[in-house]
């Protein structure tokens, strides 16, 4: 198994760490410790951190030092709270403009996306704590860096945070082949939520029934659809266009 991301093994050195601030990307906890492991799950609940049951052989073959059970990697990016972010927002006069990604697993594609919504401004990347790229040192790389610069909010479920966005005055706009809306034709100059899904599945049911706006970016050659990273820097593009109307692009 290639590493990327370094890790803490063993549940006390684990709580210190979680004490002491560090962010941690996710833990693997072996499965058969399930009947002893409330106070550690209480406490990365608390913290949202994502975890999963393994079999022992996969926590065997990330280190042979005595991991009592538990692996955790440490994250490369600090995480933000959406829900201090865009408060914050508002309070400068800024007109929040977020990307929201929906299963987007692989890794190069996350940084490639990171990267053009640096490049554009955008104010905040969100993810969902599970289903997700990993943010490790490829994503970083792939993204020249940009994800040391653009918050990044992981959150337990983005319907919820969806719910949020909206209450608190931001239109949902979701990618997606199927809508008959140009994506032009939306104002970007509104408080904005730029939704992207994965290549093969798309946006899920339940997020695509709660978007304000379902656009399209019109294809005109024989292939189906564009890489999600490409289609990011479109839609983004499209905002900054409407934005900046002196900056010519």
């Amino acid at each position: 198994m290639k590493l990327n991301t370094p890790f803490i093994y063993g549940t006390r050195p684990l709580f210190e760490a979680i004490d002491a601030g560090r962010q941690i990307d996710r833990v693997l906890i072996k499965n058969t410790l399930r009947e002893n492991l409330e106070e550690l799950l209480t406490l990365l609940r608390k913290h949202n951190i994502p975890y999963q049951f393994v079999q022992a052989d996969r926590l065997n073959r990330i280190t042979r030092h005595n991991h009592q059970g538990v692996i955790a990697f440490v994250s490369e990016i600090e995480y933000y709270d959406l829900e201090k972010i865009i408060p914050i927002l508002f309070e400068e006069g800024k007109v929040p403009l977020v990307l929201a990604l929906d299963h987007i697993t692989d890794v190069r594609n996350f940084g490639a996306i990171a990267r053009s919504a640096e490049c554009a401004g955008a104010h905040a990347l969100l993810i969902a704590e599970k289903g997700h790229a990993g943010v490790n040192a490829d994503a970083i790389k792939t993204s020249a860096g940009a994800l040391h610069h653009i918050p990044v909010c992981r959150v337990k479920s983005l319907h919820s945070a969806f719910t949020y966005l909206k209450e608190s005055g931001l239109q949902i706009i979701a990618a997606t082949e199927k809508a008959e809306k140009i994506y032009t034709s939306v104002d970007f100059n509104l408080p904005s939520v730029i939704v992207l899904g994965a290549e093969d599945t798309g946006i899920t049911r339940d997020l695509l029934r709660m978007a304000d706006h379902l656009v399209r970016i019109p294809m005109l050659g024989k292939t189906a659809s564009l890489n999600v990273s490409v289609a990011a820097g479109i839609l983004l593009y499209e905002a900054v266009r409407q934005r900046n109307p002196k900056v010519r692009i």
